[in-house]
């Protein structure tokens, strides 16, 4: 232990940096403490991930000091190398090697040769579960897998220190929980993990947290000590039997209110500060809720108490969805099976990447496909999107075979990838322009258009940006943009808030609850559990398989034990997939 350090791995003082004159971090000062996980949480553009890289001495601050294990990350760099161990945002290592080629490459950089070295391999492919994996490449591993093989790079060397810059974005809840176990044990061993994510589910599970916001640390603590705060403010909505949507944008618009979100067939509401359940009564008659409908009193979560430090939540108007007109689709399309998927079957060589998969979902329906990593929802999605061909059975959308009439098939919907698909050396406008484009639109209707959508999604100041510069929250706003810039009435969502923050994922869920309002059919996929509740319905899939088909409340259902209080989103994924192994191996 470093002496006069009182148990902290990391001491900040005074710490401020910016960017061409734009301040991203202002007069940070904080400790952190050893051989536990800190956590990082913030909104997009908070500091979180410059906070990193000073720490891992990959910026010189712009003023202020840092100290690492009593060493400056800039002035002691060689000496402080060795004890810190920093797997980036993004994932860092070579595709094209294999597993065992990337391990190599890393080990080369830290030294690491001998016994030592075989010894470090041995224990992390073990730790990692990647033994079996070492030929594969990095390329070809799941996303989970993905960040374990990152994970496993980082760890070499045995540091003292490990930054792990949103380790989980990307990955299913099950790959999730397992890095979190991996975690326990290296706190375990006395390593001090400092975690950023834009999971607060997962920041409750950290022993501290630095919660930021405009390059200000604003709390400090225990997640314990700030979600005691909500104590009362935290309720659920339950049994409305009119439509969920428009009531949570009722409920929102209430001046008790300061958040709320889908929960299944119920809505959870967090209340202004100074308010109770009590006030929120007089404003049910309002909701148009049904007759049934009414409020209980719900533990508080640490998203609860980040949305009510920020301010509140976006609110429930959509300004894109009151932009759009209403879909009306031709008499001869079925409305109960707008999209539609009958024994679908995709194969690469022998593997069978699905198999019989088979839904319809409704106009104006939300359609969540989930499954692990690796599973073949985003086979099935690439496949209704006319982006692959299935080896047997057919996907149709609006009443058209995407065998037969992909092209016309695809002008019929929007496209959101999984990963930010827009040109990033294009501007803004430039993206605009060309998407516009290449969805047939001209002249005055184009210009219109593009004008339309800079005013709706506030782009104004970013027209003259290169796509890869912008924040992640803009990022996705312009993702969304040319996606639904030709009025599309089906909208393809591939994983759509990964790695986003709260509010940013509130606001993106405000527009499309606003759109499927106004016609609109969505099919999405995603990691992220609390995302899939806002769903109609949900197939989940795993080797390539329906294991489970419903609405969010009928799937926690099928994974709730007698006796039990209904389970979470996440829980019944697992145990779901768990399930199925299970009577798979029997």
């Amino acid at each position: 232990m470093i002496n006069g350090d009182n148990g902290n791995a990391i001491v900040i003082t005074d710490l401020h940096h910016q960017f061409d004159n734009r301040p991203a971090l202002r007069n940070v000062n904080t400790a952190i403490q050893r051989g536990i996980i800190t956590g990082i949480v913030g909104p997009d553009g908070a500091g979180k991930t410059t906070l990193i890289r000073l720490i891992a001495g990959l910026l010189k601050a712009s003023g202020g000091a840092i100290r690492v294990e009593g060493l400056d990350p800039i002035i002691d760099a060689n000496k402080l190398r060795p004890q810190l161990g920093y797997m980036p945002q993004k994932f860092g290592l070579y595709e094209e090697l294999t597993v065992q080629e990337n391990l190599n490459l890393y080990a080369d950089l830290c030294d690491l040769v001998g016994e030592k070295r075989h010894t470090s391999f041995t224990q992390l492919l073990a730790f990692t579960n990647l033994a079996h994996f070492t030929d594969r490449p990095a390329g070809k591993l799941s996303g989970g897998m993905k960040q374990k093989l990152a994970l496993a790079c980082t760890l070499l060397g045995s540091p003292r220190v490990v930054l792990l810059d949103e380790p989980s974005v990307g990955v299913d809840p099950i790959s999730r929980r397992e890095l979190w176990k991996m975690m326990g044990e290296l706190v375990h061993n006395g390593i001090t993990i400092i975690w950023s994510t834009s999971y607060l589910d997962e920041a409750e599970l950290c022993s501290e947290v630095l919660l930021m916001n405009e390059g200000h640390v604003v709390y400090s603590g225990p997640p314990e000590t700030i979600i005691s705060r909500m104590r009362g403010r935290s309720i659920q909505l339950r049994q409305i039997t009119g439509n969920k949507r428009t009531v949570l944008k009722k409920a929102l618009c209430s001046p008790y209110v300061i958040d709320g979100v889908i929960q299944g067939s119920s809505l959870r509401l967090v209340l202004q500060e100074g308010h109770q359940l009590p006030d929120l009564l007089q404003d049910l008659a309002h909701l148009d809720a049904g007759d049934a409908a009414h409020f209980i009193e719900v533990k508080p979560c640490l998203e609860d108490a980040f949305i009510d430090i920020l301010g509140g939540g976006p609110g429930g108007e959509s300004v894109l969805a009151n932009h759009m007109p209403e879909i009306h689709l031709d008499t001869s399309v079925d409305q109960d099976a707008v999209i539609q998927a009958h024994e679908l079957t995709r194969l690469f060589g022998d593997f069978i990447a699905t198999e019989r998969i088979n839904f319809r979902v409704k106009r104006g329906e939300i359609f969540g496909l989930l499954g692990p990593n690796g599973a073949g929802k985003s086979t099935t999605f690439k496949m209704m999107c006319g982006l692959l061909k299935p080896s047997s059975g057919w996907a149709k959308v609006m009443g058209l075979d995407l065998k037969k009439s992909a092209s016309k098939a695809r002008s019929q919907l929007g496209y959101m990838a999984q990963k930010f698909a827009l040109y990033g050396n294009l501007t803004v406008e430039q993206n605009l322009q060309f998407f516009s484009g290449i969805y047939g639109l001209r002249g005055k209707t184009q210009r219109n258009t593009i004008d339309d959508m800079v005013r709706v999604f506030d782009l104004t100041p970013y027209l003259a940006i290169q796509a890869d510069a912008l924040p992640l929250g803009f990022k996705q706003r312009l993702a969304l943009s040319c996606a639904i810039m030709h009025q599309p009435p089906l909208l393809f969502l591939d994983e759509p808030t990964s790695g986003v923050d709260p509010i940013t994922r509130r606001e993106f869920w405000t527009h499309i609850n606003g759109l499927v309002e106004k016609g609109v059919t969505v099919m999405v996929t995603t990691h992220f559990m609390d995302e899939a509740e806002y769903c109609d319905r949900i197939a989940l899939i795993y080797r390539g398989r329906t294991i489970a088909a419903g609405t969010p409340d009928e799937l926690k259902a099928m994974a709730t034990i007698e006796g039990e209080a209904t389970v979470t989103m996440e829980e019944t994924f697992i145990r779901l997939v768990q399930r199925d192994e299970h009577n798979e191996n029997l």
